[in-house]
């Protein structure tokens, strides 16, 4: 496996950090892109995991860290859902002009109602796969309720989120409104697969059933019985990737 450290540009101008994984003699038969959870980054374990197992199954992996977050410029509080759609929008133009269209996209958690989004508008992306993930974006709203009101009043309030604290301004939660239902979802016209665990303390898995609902087949749903959400086990992230080579072989 070769690894290197990329950068490409977000819609405005800022430079966003990725590590792009690819297999190290032959060229990888797809390419995917990975999008990490709310608050979380590139190399969160689950990402990493995922992303060397894929690897070894032939698959290049690009995964980045969303504006504000990890090794990526910008100010979290000027960003919301919508700027992670543009972000995934723009790596994925990045894989296509330096290396191959990506023809996979892959969203755990938040990242994965994300990527529901974006694939859309994504001609290359033939295969969608969620991990752990939200319906819609408006599942991460009771995270800013105690603060809300604070936010609304002054344009933003300082709110600790995963135990770090990110100053949240009101253009986020008015995205949050605006990305409410699944509607969109009906809309994909690529074959997905949901991943979720019926014991998730943090997403539950009757947010898995929402998606899979408002989606169109081709659709699979893989349960990932006693995984935490966040994938803390290898054996669980690992079982991911190789049910998603297994799937995806249909498909790419």
């Amino acid at each position: 496996m070769t690894r290197s450290k990329v950068e490409f540009a977000n819609s405005q101008g800022q430079n966003l950090a990725g590590l792009l994984e690819l297999p190290s003699q032959d060229k990888p038969y797809a390419m995917a892109l990975f999008a990490h959870c709310f608050t979380c980054g590139k190399d969160i374990a689950a990402a990493s995991r995922i992303g060397r197992a894929l690897v070894k199954h032939g698959v290049g992996v690009l995964r980045f860290d969303f504006t504000g977050l990890g090794n990526s410029d910008g100010d979290f509080g000027n960003t919301n859902f919508s700027s992670n759609i543009e972000d995934l929008l723009t790596a994925g133009e990045f894989l296509k002009e330096h290396y191959e269209a990506p023809r996979m996209i892959i969203g755990h958690s938040l990242g994965g109602a994300a990527v529901l989004a974006a694939a859309q508008r994504m001609p290359s992306v033939e295969a969608v796969a969620t991990i752990g993930a939200p319906a819609t974006a408006h599942h991460v709203q009771h995270l800013f309720d105690s603060k809300a009101d604070e936010i609304r009043e002054s344009g933003e309030a300082e709110v600790t989120l995963a135990g770090r604290k990110f100053n949240v301004k009101s253009q986020m939660l008015d995205d949050l409104v605006q990305w409410n239902t699944p509607d969109h979802i009906g809309n994909l016209r690529k074959a997905l697969i949901i991943f979720h665990s019926p014991v998730d303390q943090v997403v539950d898995i009757n947010e898995a059933a929402t998606i899979y609902q408002a989606a169109k087949h081709p659709k699979s749903f893989i349960s990932l019985d006693n995984a935490d959400h966040l994938l803390s086990s290898a054996v669980d992230a690992e079982y991911v990737a190789d049910m998603l080579v297994a799937w995806s072989s249909r498909y790419l």
